[in-house]
This record gives C-alpha cells, sequence and structure tokens, in this order.
C-alpha cells in the first residue's frame, strides 16, 4: 500500500472557519484513500490564514518536531501555507524525504524560494498559480491539480435576478468594503454575505456599520445551509483582490448560478465558458467599485443578459471537474516522488 504523510493546519474541519485551502486539503485526503492509499494526517498548531507572528512561531516549531518524526523516504504533501514560511524545518530534510508542495497562494519570498527549490515536486490549484511560481523563482515542471466541484442542484433563480450572494470570509482582502460603494450607486437588491466576521474583526466591523438592512450577514456556513444560500441566490459576487483560483466561483457555477467577479489570478480559469464561447458571468478589474457597480446595473437591468448569462453557466456546469479527477492529478505527482 502507498502511503503519503499529509501536513494540514490546524482546525482544518472547523466548521467555523472555513476555507477554500482546506476544503481542498480535506477533499484531497479523502480521495487518496479512496485510491487506496494510507494517509498519515498531521495537523500544525499555530497554523492558519490569520495567524499572528507568535503563532507562526509556533507553526514553524510543531512542523520541524513532524517532519524530524518522519521515516526516512516517506511521501509527505505539505500544505504551502504550512511549507512556505518554513524552510529551516523542511530544507535539513529535503534528501531525507519526499516533500511535495501544494501551493495555495504564492508568498514571493526567499524563504518561499528556498523550500519550494529543495522539493521533489510543487502542486498548484491553478494555471496562473503555476506561471507565477515560474516567474517569481524560476521553477520548471510545476503540476496544476484544479479544484474540483460536487454535482449540485440547479438554483432556480428570479425573474429580477435581486438576490446577490457573497461568499468569503469578511476581510479586507476580499473587497467587501469595495462591493458596498458599488452597490451605494444600484438600486434593487438585496446580498448575503456569506463568512467569517472574526478573521480580521476592525474590518468586519466597519463594514457591518456601512451596511444597510439589505445586507444579510450570515456568518460562515456549512453543508445544507450553505445550499440554502446558494440555491436562494441569483448572482454571486466575488470582489477580491486577490484569488489563486475561486473555488465559490465553481460552486456557484455548479448550481448555474452566474457570477460578477474581479478578474484577478485564477478567476478567469474557473469561470471559464459555456458551450458556445460565453462566459457565464461579468470580470471588472480589482478594487474598482465604479466597474463593479456597472457590472451589477447590467445585470439588473438586463433581462436578456441575465438570460445569456445563466444559459452559459448552465453549460460550464457541466464542464466542471469533479475532485475525484483533482485528487487522481496529486496521487500521479506523489507517486512520481516517491519512485
Amino acid at each position: 500500500m502507498r502511503e503519503v504523510h499529509l501536513v494540514v493546519p490546524e482546525g482544518i474541519d472547523d466548521p467555523a472557519r472555513p476555507s477554500g485551502g482546506n476544503t481542498y486539503d480535506r477533499r484531497v485526503s479523502r480521495g487518496l484513500a479512496a485510491l487506496g492509499w494510507a494517509v498519515h494526517e498531521h495537523p500544525v498548531s499555530g497554523s492558519g490564514p490569520s495567524c499572528a507572528t507568535r503563532d507562526s512561531l509556533t507553526a514553524r516549531a510543531a512542523l520541524t518536531r513532524v517532519i524530524r518524526g518522519l521515516p526516512d523516504g516517506a511521501v509527505v504533501l505539505l500544505d504551502g501555507l504550512i511549507a512556505s514560511p518554513a524552510p529551516e524545518a523542511l530544507v535539513p530534510h529535503a534528501r531525507r524525504l519526499r516533500q511535495v508542495v501544494l501551493m495555495h497562494m504564492p508568498l514571493g519570498d526567499g524563504r518561499e524560494r528556498d523550500v519550494l527549490a529543495a522539493a521533489t515536486a510543487v502542486v498548484t490549484t491553478s494555471e496562473w498559480t503555476r506561471r507565477r511560481l515560474e516567474e517569481l523563482y524560476a521553477l520548471q515542471c510545476v503540476h496544476v491539480a484544479e479544484p474540483g466541484v460536487d454535482p449540485a442542484d440547479l438554483a432556480s433563480g428570479s425573474a429580477a435576478g435581486d438576490a446577490l450572494l457573497c461568499v468569503a470570509p469578511v476581510t479586507r482582502d476580499k473587497g467587501h468594503d469595495v462591493l458596498l460603494d458599488a452597490l451605494a450607486g444600484v438600486e434593487s437588491w438585496r446580498c448575503a454575505f456569506v463568512g467569517s466576521l472574526d478573521r480580521d474583526p476592525a474590518f468586519a466591523d466597519e463594514v457591518r456599520r456601512r451596511a444597510d438592512d439589505r445586507v444579510h450577514f450570515a456568518g460562515p456556513l456549512t453543508g445544507a445551509e450553505l445550499e440554502r444560500a446558494y440555491a436562494a441566490a441569483d448572482l454571486l459576487v466575488l470582489p477580491s483582490h486577490a484569488e489563486t483560483y475561486g473555488m465559490v466561483v465553481t460552486e456557484a457555477l455548479a448550481r448555474g448560478l452566474p457570477v460578477v467577479a474581479s478578474d484577478v489570478g485564477g478567476v478567469t480559469e474557473a469561470v471559464g465558458h459555456g458551450r458556445g464561447g460565453t462566459r457565464p458571468g461579468l470580470l471588472v478589474p480589482p478594487g474598482d467599485a465604479a466597474a463593479l457597480g456597472a457590472a451589477l446595473r447590467a445585470w439588473l437591468g438586463d433581462a436578456g443578459l441575465r438570460g445569456r448569462l445563466r444559459r452559459a453557466a448552465r453549460e460550464r456546469r457541466a464542464s466542471l471537474r469533479r475532485w475525484s479527477a483533482t485528487t487522481s492529478v496529486v496521487a500521479g505527482v506523489l507517486a512520481g516522488a516517491a519512485r
């Protein structure tokens, strides 16, 4: 039986702090087990998307303990959030272990460069990330395993199309303030903000003070509650300043929901096209509230546009990658690393 040691952030399954990276790691872990791999998980304390400096030091110490305890020749799949800041824990063991780094979001610094240069292989979640790593570090043979998506029921949608949905933690990087600025010049809408309010509390408080009663702060949702949020929506809005892929985009498209999103990172890949080449959404420059407002007004004011984008979303739905395909790519990289 093939074995892999999977190094993941502590709290990977915490329903109060869902993230695309955690979902990806969990689905790959389950998929590898389904393919017959023995998966040994090693949660690293003090790691996570909002860890402070002290917690980062804790994470590096915890990672060092994990790595030292692994047997010679072990195949190790490391979440890049943990691996990238910790060359001192990983580089000394690069010859002893088969280290495969799963990159969600490049940091773009020398510490990350050293980690990736010493790795046996690197896996990214989008073509954009692969290109970015090649630009930053001149890496070769970086593998791409795009996130998968589960089949889902179609959202029915409404004639007015005025039910907007934003699925993201309320942090400055996700651009909720830009969305509020954009909506200030738009009539007849309602919007659900689905995501954690404690990643960046000061920013979240600012957003809540500015929002009126047309904005509903639902907090983080998973499972059936998240399904109901998608089912009640007409349009996903993702005003992020940075995204390596944008898993919520494909989650929306799996339900036939069109998307208005910032044209950043791998979002264009996630949005894709319908069979006829029509993009199932509108892309705008990041941080541009005027452009985002214009896109939302176009969506709300043009029934023909809504119909075209909904048709394209349903067509794109049929071509979305499944998680089994994602896991197969990762499994192939791990098998190659083990040789």
